[in-house]
């Protein structure tokens, strides 16, 4: 089951640091932020990291709740979760579901060869588990203040 805007989103259950389960339900009620990124200890993702880390009371205070996915493995995230200080859990889809689900796997020519890899994408779900809008293929520079706008205008109309 593929994800659709103002659609809910699809069942799914992964697991986060923290020791932290994440379900299709087990955030209703608030404002679901689900940023994809390609690598741990990576540059682009290390800056997106920050970035979502340096904003990420201002989408508390929106009511919102980030999380980082990736197909590392928990190790990895709790070793990168703690060298740059997040105060956001990440997700382990170490087996690929979420990123499917997402549609986030992408054929990437790198060094010359095809590989598969996750196309850098953000998901904005609402309190009642609608996916609101996504933002596919970004650039890190002003990506997050633009997710954050998105949660703050939903603020306002609430």
């Amino acid at each position: 089951m593929a994800v659709v805007v103002n659609k809910p989103i699809p069942e799914f259950e992964a697991k986060a640091t923290g020791g932290i389960t994440v379900t299709h339900q087990s955030h209703l009620g608030q404002t679901l932020v689900l940023y994809f990124y390609p690598k741990d200890h990576t540059p682009g993702c290390t800056t997106e990291a920050m970035q979502f880390r340096d904003r990420y009371q201002d989408f508390v205070a929106a009511g919102a709740v980030v999380f980082g996915v990736s197909r590392d493995n928990m190790k990895s995230h709790e070793d990168f979760k703690a060298k740059l200080e997040l105060p956001f859990e990440l997700i382990a889809d170490t087996e690929e579901k979420m990123c499917h689900m997402f549609g986030v796997v992408k054929n990437k020519i790198m060094y010359g060869k095809k590989v598969k890899g996750i196309e850098r994408s953000t998901f904005l779900i609402s309190p009642e588990g609608i996916l609101l809008q996504e933002w596919r293929g970004i650039k890190v520079p002003g990506h997050v203040d633009e997710v954050l706008k998105a949660v703050q205008m939903l603020e306002k109309v609430a």
